[in-house]
């Protein structure tokens, strides 16, 4: 079966671009909940017009709710998604797990599709979110070819695959570094594309671009996508021009029809239409490296020509016909009829006047046909006209065009009428109360020198979270008292999984009882596994619906997002208890390619790691940016990179974290020395002053 073809709209200029140039369905914003609030959007009345105009020409219209969403937002992200539902939107994506559950309650009837924003790359993550209901699911850009085909193959819903426009460095969801720095968040909508800008690994940043991804075009793949069962072939792009949105469309869609790769003619015009340093498709071939980067220059000229021969087609309003079959009857003594058919099943039927009896010329089936047909200026063309005239009758040329008008027009009623949905009341949260007068201390640490018995003894945390590769170098528990956590990877592929149970189990018979789940494909894999499932970072836990929502899943604590702001945690009605980290370098980008290889070169063993073991990407590196800020880059699991902040998060002497009813406040370690690890810790009993340089995060002045 032939994948939809899904164009970006990022406004009402650009969806009749892609409509007209052959889009199967158009997503968009509308409203302050999705992560393009940056292009020009749709009014109110621009978004019902938007779906009447769709639905007419049978292209579907996706709204896009996938941002993160605070307690106080979500009854407005609510009341968006209900009157979009009325109007007849298609489905809804989202990215917020409380805003995802609470649309699965309160409007049970409306299609939900899993936003690239909930990073979902193996099938195990797909299943767990079509169980809740999701009935699409839209896998991470990073996912290859053969990740893609094991995801089709074992989940139960649609999948949807970016096969053209701008790459993300981060996975999407869990890119923290424009809030951070910027403080305009990308998993707010308002990302301010600091990947783009030039740094230097391990020097100064002079002209090089090592977080810069070419833009991804799958052209040539589309055959491969189709034989493996992908539903939804997806172009990015909604903060482009519409004469953009019309060329990648165009092409895309005469790929798809034609079944057959792009000419050098059709690439060349993909190219022009825009592209950083050309294409890469290495992603989709499970290939990385320095060749999948490059730039444009920021005032590069649009080709005028290209894009003003885009305009100039889709401004007819032509390109996008409906095929209708018309079957008319004019018979003497009743009134005339007229009824309109389409390909969907739709058939209406309307009357005009009684025919006279014909003083000069009569009527024949030849002529009404032939004013029948004239439906230009509508999105309908005639395939088929049947008429059945008796003779001797006259029928005015008029009252036959009102007849084409009338059932054209309740043609279109009947294509675009909304379709019947439920709507419940917004369901309570559960009556449960997991506050905490002060929280207790937590470790994470990035490596087991990290944790001297001298932390151990002094902290006393509640709970350790230890990376599980590096689980594998422990004999036994290096200390007594707290819960031992193994922090599973951020990132890995349905084929690790075998060997992380592996590891699993290892940690188990070490003594291990509890688990950071980070990923909702983590859900899967440890199930079974008699571990206490607790919630990491990377979930972007906003509001106290996502708790609930947790909760729901089994987990028995959750780290919430660091973009909240203190009040905004406070007031979070804690049903799950919660965690927040309070010290350490925030994370600010996983990434797919590994920078230190793509800089410097480091050899891989059979299981993807660097080799030796004191290789390239295990000594200290860091990026630097053109102020000269300095951010680690730390290795992560399957030969990935972590970014980490330039700066440490330190709030011991702010105990304003202390009265937020978190049941726990994490230590994060990553570059510190086991004395350090001591030091800071030391710090926070003693709610010591910062010496150096550091941040308060976002928790004080929030983010965009």
């Amino acid at each position: 079966m032939r994948p939809e073809l899904l164009s970006p709209a990022g406004s009402p200029e650009a969806l009749r671009a892609a409509v007209q140039n052959g889009a199967g369905a158009v997503y968009l914003g509308w409203g302050a909940f999705n992560a393009r609030r940056g292009a020009k959007n749709f009014s109110d009345q621009e978004f019902a017009d938007a779906l009447v105009y769709c639905h007419e020409r049978g292209v579907r219209v996706f709204l896009t709710l996938n941002t993160l969403v605070t307690d106080r937002e979500l009854p407005s992200a609510l009341e968006t998604a209900r009157k979009a539902a009325r109007l007849g939107v298609d489905s809804v994506l989202v990215q917020d797990w409380g805003l995802f559950d609470l649309l699965r309650r309160a409007l049970p009837d409306l299609p939900l599709h899993a936003s690239t924003q909930m990073s979902l790359f193996t099938s195990g993550g797909a299943r767990e979110i079509a169980a809740d209901g999701c009935e699409r699911v839209v896998i991470a850009r990073e996912c290859s070819a053969e990740d893609t085909r094991t995801i089709c193959e074992n989940c139960p819903v649609e999948v949807e695959v970016f096969a053209h426009g701008a790459l993300c460095m981060c996975y999407s969801g869990q890119c923290e570094m424009s809030a951070l720095i910027g403080g305009r968040s990308g998993n707010r909508g308002r990302c301010a594309q600091p990947c783009r800008l030039p740094y230097g690994v391990n020097g100064p940043a002079k002209n090089t671009y090592p977080l810069s991804l070419k833009d991804s075009c799958l052209a040539d793949r589309l055959g491969e996508m189709a034989d493996m069962g992908v539903a939804c072939v997806k172009l990015e792009g909604r903060m482009k021009r519409p004469e953009y949105v019309a060329v990648i469309t165009r092409i895309y869609a005469r790929l798809l029809e034609e079944g057959r790769g792009p000419t050098d003619a059709e690439r060349a015009e993909l190219e022009r239409a825009f592209s950083r340093s050309g294409f890469t498709d290495g992603y989709w071939r499970g290939r990385h490296g320095a060749a999948m980067f490059g730039t444009r220059p920021e005032n590069a000229p649009d080709p005028k020509d290209l894009f003003d021969e885009a305009r100039r087609a889709y401004e007819k309003d032509n390109l996008r016909t409906v095929p209708v079959d018309l079957s008319c009857s004019v018979t003497a003594g009743a009134p005339c009829a007229l009824t309109a058919s389409d390909r969907d099943g739709h058939t209406v039927t309307v009357t005009g006047p009684v025919p006279e009896a014909a003083r000069t010329r009569a009527l024949d089936g030849l002529e009404l046909e032939a004013r029948l047909r004239k439906t230009g200026g509508t999105a309908y063309r005639c395939d088929n006209v049947v008429t059945l005239v008796d003779e001797g009758l006259s029928l005015p040329a008029s009252a036959v065009n009102a007849l084409r008008r009338d059932a054209l027009t309740a043609l279109t009623a009947a294509r675009t009428a909304p379709p019947k949905r439920r709507e419940l009341p917004a369901p309570l949260l559960p009556d449960i109360d997991c506050s905490a007068e002060t929280p207790q201390f937590t470790l994470s640490v990035a490596r087991l020198d990290q944790l001297s018995p001298a932390l151990l003894n002094m902290a006393r945390p509640a709970r350790i979270y230890v990376p599980l590769e590096e689980v594998s170098r422990l004999e036994t528990l290096p200390g007594e008292g707290p819960e031992w956590c193994a922090v599973l990877p951020r990132v890995w592929r349905e084929r690790d999984e075998p060997a992380l149970r592996s590891q699993l189990e290892r940690a188990r018979a070490l003594g291990f009882t509890g688990v950071l789940i980070g990923n909702l494909g983590h859900l899967p894999l440890v199930r079974g596994m008699d571990f206490r499932l607790y919630g990491d970072y990377g979930l972007n836990v906003f509001n106290s619906r996502s708790l609930a929502y947790l909760k729901e899943k089994g987990l028995e604590s959750a780290c919430v997002s660091f973009e909240l702001r203190f009040a905004q945690i406070r007031d979070l009605k804690k049903v799950l208890p919660a965690e927040a980290i309070v010290y350490g370098r925030l994370p600010l980008m996983i990434t797919e390619n590994c920078l230190v290889q793509n800089e410097t070169g480091c050899r891989l063993d059979r299981q993807g790691a660097c080799v030796p073991k004191d290789g390239p990407c295990c000594r200290p590196t860091v990026l630097k940016d053109r102020t000269g800020a300095a951010f680690p880059l730390l290795p992560a699991y399957g030969h990935r990179t972590e970014i980490q902040n330039s700066k440490p998060l330190y709030l011991a002497d702010r105990p304003d974290y202390q009265r937020l009813g978190l049941s726990l406040a994490r230590l994060r370690f990553t570059t510190e020395t086991a004395e350090e690890c001591v030091r800071i810790a030391q710090n926070y009993l003693d709610g010591a002053p910062a010496a150096g340089d550091f941040t308060r995060g976002l928790y004080e002045r929030g983010v965009e």
